[in-house]
């Protein structure tokens, strides 16, 4: 199928590694000129060469901490109008909720509720001037099925999900869609670091914890990035105008509820 977002621009945040990578992948093979941010110099530039060598689809990049305001300068300004925005940042530490101050709410509440705000608020309205905009905020699993020891990204992406409900009811008359991705066990660095925290609880090794969870999955393994890139590069596409303001969750089945 043709996503018919060829030449598109793409900005996509934390995108040099995980799943804002495979997004950033799958948006590049479909003719969008991308923007990777990373705060990573070395990481950005890699995933850069591979995305150019592997699809041949112009690619920009732009080192900045997206969470700050000078960073959210930085990159509105390389990319300034794009048509396709994907939010991403990388959740807080897991942990004790007793053992986390108004800082580490603050950070939290920045990182995965205020900025991507922040962002659509700097984008929306000239994708509604062009009739064409695609917006997708990476979240969690989390936000349908809470995990005690991320508390912190429960409360703040839930309260992204919920700004997101109302606003993707009135741009989508303009053609400008909002969406989240919840992902569930995919093979990322947050997943292990997740599973570092269950290992020192339950006195198992790390590799253990992860095959285990893979196994217990009722997909018998854990996902692929390529597969969330995918999803994404869909909710991105011509085709995709008629779905907004949707939690699209992929966890290969471990969401055990009807809705």
């Amino acid at each position: 199928m043709d996503l018919g977002i060829s030449g598109r621009s793409a900005l996509v945040c934390a995108s040099s590694k995980g799943l804002g990578r495979a997004c950033a992948i799958s948006l590049a093979r479909e003719g969008a000129r991308v923007t990777l941010v990373a705060r990573g110099e070395e990481a950005l530039q890699a995933t850069a060469d591979f995305i150019r060598a592997s699809t041949g689809a112009p690619v920009s990049t732009v080192a900045a901490d997206v969470t700050t305001e000078a960073g959210r300068a930085a990159v509105l300004a390389a990319c300034p109008e794009p048509d396709i925005l994907v939010t991403n940042a990388g959740g807080p530490k897991p942990g004790d909720f007793r053992d986390w101050d108004r800082e580490a709410w603050l950070a939290a509440l920045d990182a995965n509720m205020l900025t991507p705000i922040a962002l659509i608020k700097a984008t929306v309205d000239t994708m509604i001037a062009r009739r064409f905009g695609r917006i997708v905020n990476i979240t969690s699993g989390a936000v349908k099925a809470p995990i005690d020891i991320l508390g912190l990204s429960n409360g703040a992406r839930s309260g992204l999900t919920g700004f997101v409900a109302g606003l993707a009811r009135v741009t989508v008359a303009h053609n400008v869609t909002i969406n989240n991705l919840l992902p569930g066990p995919f093979v990322t660095d947050r997943l292990k670091e997740t599973a570092a925290q269950w290992a020192a609880k339950s006195g198992k090794t790390i590799e253990a914890v992860i095959a285990e969870r893979g196994a217990a999955n009722p997909a018998r393994r854990l996902g692929d990035p390529a597969e969330f890139g995918d999803a994404c590069a869909y909710l991105c596409s011509a085709q995709a105008g008629f779905i907004t303001g949707q939690n699209l969750l992929l966890d290969g089945g471990h969401y055990p509820g009807t809705f």
